[in-house]
């Protein structure tokens, strides 16, 4: 962050979008820590900070009489732990623009933090309006985009915002240089062998990554539900385990390419297998190709779980993103736990990881070792299209 902030207001975007209980309180506080450094720079080199954010789709689930449902979404049930974080006495606005908006921002000295209501309270913040970036950008001298987990919206606070501010008067926030820069290491500056681990349900959601990662990786490894559209197109018998039934040409093109690139393609040579989908379902072990009729794959077996270790404890560079099983069932959480533990092995060792995208981000959290691996991503959406190859908005109106 190389702007001047001595006397000025600094325009903050973070992204406080948190999860909250049916009593309001936070469960998980990550997003908020990782915004606090740049906040404390801003207020350490003599500047005030105007905190911008949005929190859950509030226009999306609307009350029954078609209001927005203020008590649920309101980003003042951040306001104590952000205080509480930052050692200050965060003020808050009731409203994201407007006289009042206008009227406390004016008054505020250096030093001090004000947190402005839910961006997307205002429903031209999804569609980029430049009316209301334009009143955003009102409220303050300079502009700072630190919420990478929404940096592939192209929404009035993320993108617009930035072309009411010139050169010199935008810039990114920590979090979103650290985002940016541990991505882009693993994308054209890797250590190898480079190991891309990926799991999740479904080869739709992830489909132009893996296309990607092909091109450059040394040894992907498919996990999680996905991996059954790949085993089925291969011919093999998985019961009712998850199948993209309209996908499996796509996979058969997947598991080509990498064969013509000199890829290492691992699927799970086995699976747990279960009679139902719950925690308390009949589970066994079976080959990967060879499960009953009405039993289904949630989790990679023991074999598989020794391949994939094996493989990752060979890497110098290290990209996770996704679950090997169905995670939050305990019964089937094994695979991913295992993954965690030997990414952070590996990492010990001297291995760079990164280690994005929700489950994954759990699963480190859960088993204690999210300092054990060298990065993990606050955006699970923004950084798989990062790594995708995609410009995102938020990242390129600031460049601009």
């Amino acid at each position: 962050m190389q702007l001047d902030f001595n006397g000025k207001k600094a325009l903050v975007r973070v992204d406080f979008n948190v999860p909250l209980d049916k009593e309001y309180h936070i469960t998980d506080d990550t997003r908020i820590r990782a915004a606090v450094p740049t906040i404390k720079h801003i207020l350490n080199h003599g500047g005030a900070a105007i905190l911008m954010s949005h929190l859950g789709r509030p226009l999306k689930k609307l009350k029954e009489d078609g209001s927005i449902d203020r008590e649920k979404f309101t980003l003042q049930h951040v306001v104590p732990h952000l205080s509480e974080l930052l050692g200050v006495n965060v003020q808050f606005c009731d409203e994201t623009v407007g006289e009042k908006a206008e009227r406390i921002a004016a008054a505020l000295k250096p030093g001090e933090v004000l947190l402005l209501e839910n961006t997307r309270f205002e429903a031209g913040e999804t569609k980029g309006d430049e009316n209301l970036a334009k009143k955003m950008a009102a409220l303050g001298d300079v502009y700072v985009n630190d919420a990478f987990g929404t940096a592939h919206r192209e929404h009035a606070s993320t993108a617009t915002i930035a072309r009411f501010f010139g050169e010199g008067a935008k810039t990114f926030g920590f979090l979103m240089e650290a985002e940016i820069k541990n991505a882009e290491r693993v994308l054209h500056n890797p250590e190898r062998p480079l190991t891309a681990i990926i799991g999740g349900a479904k080869v739709s959601d992830k489909i132009l990554l893996l296309e990607r990662l092909i091109d450059f990786v040394d040894n992907l490894l498919i996990g999680g539900g996905m991996a059954y559209t790949f085993l089925k197109a291969q011919g093999g018998e998985v019961g009712k385990s998850l199948v993209e039934e309209d996908r499996l040409d796509l996979a058969l093109e997947l598991l080509d390419k990498a064969k013509r690139k000199g890829v290492k393609l691992l699927l799970p040579e086995d699976s747990i297998i279960a009679d139902d989908f719950a925690n308390t379902a009949q589970s066994s072990l079976a080959n990967s190709k060879a499960i009953p009729e009405g039993w289904m794959g949630l989790d990679i077996g023991e074999q598989a779980r020794k391949d994939f270790r094996e493989v990752v404890f060979n890497s110098k560079t290290i990209l996770w993103n996704g679950p090997m099983g169905v995670f939050e069932m305990p019964k089937f959480a094994e695979g991913t736990k295992m993954i965690a533990e030997s990414v952070a092995q590996a990492t010990s060792k001297g291995a760079f990881s990164l280690v994005g995208g929700g489950d994954s981000v759990a699963a480190v959290n859960q088993l204690g070792l999210a300092d054990k691996v060298s990065y993990v991503s606050t955006g699970g959406g923004a950084m798989l299209e990062f790594l995708e190859g995609k410009e995102l908005p938020g990242i390129r109106s600031v460049r601009q």
